[in-house]
């Protein structure tokens, strides 16, 4: 479901193209005064989106944009897919997909409710940090699930969504890519992506978890300015190779939703080598920090149920379950 279309957007609508549109026309299309229209060119900046303005020529924005479509994005879908779809909503402006949908589930939300949006006000990363959002740039999604058996029938989850995004991203022969325990997207050292599996419910009974997913195509480098980590995007990883963002959407959940959708009877170990196949971590030196306390040591990958393994100074392997990982080599695939 599209939400109703503001003059803003309409407006973003006739400059996706790239191409110069004069005052004059833009004021025609959307019937509004020249200087109205001066004003919105003015809110597109505080969106992360900035434009050219030439004598003659009229306006045009610096880069092309692709705006999120549901009709396109179900075309991208398989029949398979479009079946565990309950819902389907493209928000122009949100907080955050995520939030969004943990209230939606409260009100009894299906199963299957998928929420992308343009632009995040508040978007959610890991440990309460902010996910930087600028306008019709990069993917912001989340998908809400029921599951059955309690959160600990869910464990490792979010390193299965992350195999399901290396795929989905291969699909496009997007190849320089791995994952950083325990749900981050990494290339060539820097981040790419990440995930963020909210549960709530019943400790024995049934759950609910909201899969986000923020993936970085083209990130302006004004907005880059508040990232506090090395960070890349697709239009590095590929030089500037156009890339349809409709139909990725539609390509990363065809990935996901088989994924969440069986892990309850499958569970981590179906995921495992996969995972593995794709560990950017494993044999580098790295420091794991929990609260105040840090272990350094060498990565050893992970153990069968989705555990961090530090090889410590002393030669002891230690198992753990949760933390943040810092790695010291600039080799990272």
């Amino acid at each position: 479901m599209l939400m109703n279309i503001s003059r803003q957007k309409k407006i973003l609508i006739l400059l996706a193209d790239g191409e110069f549109h004069s005052g004059t026309d833009l004021a025609r299309a959307l019937g509004i005064s020249r200087s109205a229209v001066w004003k919105q060119l003015q809110g597109l900046v505080d969106l992360g989106l900035h434009y050219s303005a030439v004598s003659g020529k009229g306006y045009r924005l610096d880069n092309l944009l692709e705006l999120l479509d549901a009709t396109k994005i179900n075309l991208a879908l398989s029949a398979q897919v479009r079946a565990l779809i309950s819902s389907l909503e493209i928000h122009d402006q949100i907080d955050s997909t995520n939030r969004y949908l943990v209230k939606r589930s409260l009100l009894n939300a299906l199963s299957g409710s998928v929420c992308f949006a343009e632009y995040q006000t508040a978007g959610k990363g890991r440990r309460g940090r902010q996910w930087i959002s600028p306008y019709g740039c990069n993917i912001y999604l989340s998908v809400l699930w029921r599951f059955q058996q309690g959160p600990a029938a869910i464990s490792g989850l979010s390193l299965a969504i992350g195999s399901a995004v290396i795929r989905a991203l291969k699909q496009h022969q997007i190849n320089d890519i791995g994952l950083k325990w325990p749900n981050d997207i990494y290339s060539q050292g820097k981040k790419l992506g990440g995930i963020l599996v909210e549960v709530s419910g019943e400790t024995d009974g049934p759950c609910s978890a909201v899969i986000g997913l923020g993936l970085n195509l083209f990130m302006p480098e004004i907005q880059a300015e508040n990232i506090t980590q090395a960070w890349t995007d697709l239009s590095k990883i590929t030089e500037n190779q156009p890339l349809l963002r409709n139909q990725l959407a539609g390509t990363l959940l065809n990935h996901l939703l088989p994924i969440i959708a069986e892990y309850e009877t499958v569970g981590i170990k179906a995921h495992l080598d996969e995972w593995r196949s794709y560990d950017c971590l494993s044999g580098n030196a790295a420091t794991l920090f929990i609260g105040q306390q840090q272990f350094d040591g060498i990565v050893q990958g992970i153990d069968d149920n989705g555990m961090l393994l530090i090889e410590r100074p002393d030669g002891s392997v230690q198992t753990f379950a949760s933390g943040e990982v810092s790695f010291h080599s600039s080799e990272l695939a």
